[in-house]
């Protein structure tokens, strides 16, 4: 399987530094022309997406939908499956609000200065917490990812996008990385990241339309010590052993003006997280390829005058389009 974990375009809250985790945060015309980027470097490089994946939020939807329609058989693509396990952290009570600089004089972060400050006030509602983002990141995996692992298909055939956000695909790398047994990940000899080294659970933080590429593949002689063990694994926090609830929607965030159609699994309310197994995949081992891959943005240059900040409206004509026929003029 080859998998890439792609962060969405750059956004309106992006630009004006605010907390946008759950919040709808739209895309800004730099952020739209990010993404057509992206799947036009995607497409150069022969991938054919088997499947995507993303966030119900707009910003990655419609991030997965340019890579969507820049493959070759964009007509016949998979439609771009949307999931709220896949949504950013969930920031409370900060959601909209400004990123606050740290006090002087203290220890404290800005944001929890002011959350001791507010977290008495009539409807505060806190951070969402690790442990609840590794539930959302583990419900994924076992019933989404791994699976496509033990289907008849040969594994190199998958070749799988997930379009999420920034914090969000930090907890799922970090959930995918416990799945896999003691030496079985590891960095690509010659790839731009095996030389200056890596803390494998710590990659670093993601830029607009940035992706980690990964290969997995079946080992066909497993290295000792890697085969399943006889005793119990240690238990994490994991998503429920049953399947939440499917529905089907149509896309109502196209780029276009395409009609493919979406499946969103409605996630139960919030709450603590339970640990539980988790499934370790031995005998198989992860290659890291590359970390924030950004090459498809060298040469990009935002618009002037306030543009590219800008959001991105649907059915504007297109911006480059628009900026030649001006300067032909």
């Amino acid at each position: 399987m080859k998998l890439f974990l792609i962060r969405h375009g750059e956004t309106v809250d992006n630009v004006a530094q605010v907390y946008a985790g759950i919040r709808d945060s739209a895309l800004t015309n730099h952020g739209i022309l990010q993404a057509n980027r992206l799947g036009k470097h995607l497409a150069c490089t022969g991938l054919a997406f088997t499947q995507i994946f993303s966030s119900d939020l707009q910003r990655a939807f419609k991030t997965a939908e340019a890579i969507r329609l820049a493959q070759p058989s964009a007509e016949t693509c998979t439609a771009v499956i949307q999931l709220s396990s896949l949504q950013e952290q969930d920031f409370g009570f900060y959601e909209g609000k400004p990123f606050y600089a740290r006090p002087r004089g203290s220890n404290k972060t800005g944001k929890e200065a002011h959350q001791d400050q507010h977290k008495k006030d009539i409807g505060f509602k806190d951070v969402e917490s690790k442990e609840s983002m590794a539930v959302r990141a583990n419900d994924f995996l076992d019933h989404y990812l791994l699976p496509m692992l033990r289907t008849e298909i040969p594994t190199d055939e998958h070749v799988v996008a997930v379009v999420s956000h920034g914090i969000l695909l930090s907890t799922l790398w970090r959930c995918l990385r416990e799945r896999f047994a003691a030496r079985t990940v590891a960095v690509a000899p010659g790839s731009q990241v095996s030389s200056t080294g890596v803390m494998l659970d710590y990659l670093g933080g993601w830029s607009n339309t940035g992706y980690l590429e990964l290969e997995i593949r079946k080992a066909e002689r497993p290295l000792a010590g890697t085969s399943e063990p006889s005793q119990p694994v240690p238990t994490s926090f994991a998503a429920s052993s049953k399947p939440v609830q499917e529905i089907q929607r149509p896309s109502s965030t196209s780029i276009n003006s395409s009609d493919s159609t979406t499946k969103e699994r409605s996630l139960p309310e919030r709450s603590a997280p339970t640990p539980t197994q988790l499934d370790i995949l031995y005998g198989w081992h992860m290659t890291i390829k590359t970390i924030n891959g950004k090459d498809h943005l060298k040469g990009l240059k935002r618009t002037g005058g306030g543009v590219g900040s800008s959001q991105f409206e649907e059915g504007q004509k297109k911006i480059e389009s628009f900026f030649k026929k001006q300067k032909a003029g």
